[in-house]
């Protein structure tokens, strides 16, 4: 790995405004280049709403949608290596997927592989974990529920990742108009995604990128308007070390579109990965043999 300026985009992606939403990408890119930014994270489904209604119908092809290719055109103007989510369609089936693009066109995707609450009324799992070299550093994306299973994060390290990419739409703690309440939503979801993610970087001795989609998306007719599965999302975004250290993080206060900017420096990760204890050098996977069995039994 090579030290690398990356950053990450918490930002809302309102049901009413997602034919505009690339717009307001470019706008990021444009601020994140200036910045000095190589990489960039954006959320989880940014470009077709988190469990929009129409999602069958919003979802496009990856690489050939129009907003891949969109999306490879900014990479190409900014110079810069893009992670965006959004609806994937294949043969009518829909994913959640985040497509991975740089300056010289379509790197990769990953889908998501753990669906939860109502996302599986929308989607299919994915079956696959790469992890693409963008240059500087090698990187794998785990996309927000999936997180929640270690099995991911390591596998990725596993396979040579360098930066634990996570894109979230996460729904956590709902709120009023009040900004007290506000407050209390995106302190509980930046303290929750903190007592998480440390350990994860932590224990795969790999740099961590996380960003969550910002405010309500809109209200869908399913549930109650106060239902905890209505597209609203605390926001926030977040960078661990590979030791764990919390490195960055956006404000506490407010649920607002914001992005932090900072270094990975390979230093970090060269010193981590030269400790005695060095997890995937100790690790005894000829033990793990149940984490592969159902424990469901008929």
């Amino acid at each position: 790995m090579q030290t690398i300026r990356v950053a990450a985009v918490s930002m809302n992606a309102p049901f009413e405004r997602l034919n505009q939403i690339l717009v307001d990408v470019e706008s990021w890119c444009r601020r994140c280049a200036d910045a000095g930014a190589e990489l960039v994270l954006f959320p989880e489904l940014l470009v077709h709403g988190h469990c929009t209604p129409n999602t069958w119908e919003l979802a496009e092809s990856i690489p050939d949608g129009p907003s891949t290719k969109r999306l490879v055109e900014l990479a190409k103007k900014y110079r810069l290596v893009l992670s965006v989510g959004l609806s994937e369609k294949e043969h009518d089936i829909v994913y959640n997927a985040q497509v991975l693009v740089g300056p010289d066109g379509y790197i990769g995707k990953q889908r998501k592989l753990h669906m939860s609450r109502d996302e599986t009324l929308f989607y299919k799992g994915g079956r696959d974990i790469p992890v693409f070299d963008i240059g500087k550093c090698k990187v794998g994306s785990i996309i927000c529920y999936d997180n929640q299973f270690p099995e991911a994060a390591r596998i990725l390290a596993l396979r040579g990742a360098d930066i634990l990419l996570m894109p979230h739409a996460a729904r956590l703690k709902m709120w009023d108009e009040t900004p007290a309440s506000a407050a209390a939503a995106r302190q509980y979801a930046l303290d929750y995604f903190i007592s998480c993610y440390a350990m994860r970087a932590r224990e795969n001795a790999c740099f961590a990128l996380f960003t969550n989609q910002a405010g309500r998306a809109g209200y869908v007719s399913n549930y109650p308007p106060d239902s905890p599965a209505q597209p609203h999302h605390a926001g926030g975004a977040l960078a661990f070390g590979p030791d764990g250290d919390l490195l960055a993080s956006t404000q506490r206060d407010e649920i607002r579109d914001e992005m932090i900017v900072l270094d990975f420096d390979a230093a970090l990760l060269a010193k981590e990965r030269s400790l005695p204890n060095y997890t995937l050098r100790t690790r005894r996977p000829e033990l793990y043999g149940e984490l592969v069995r159902d424990q469901v039994t008929s």
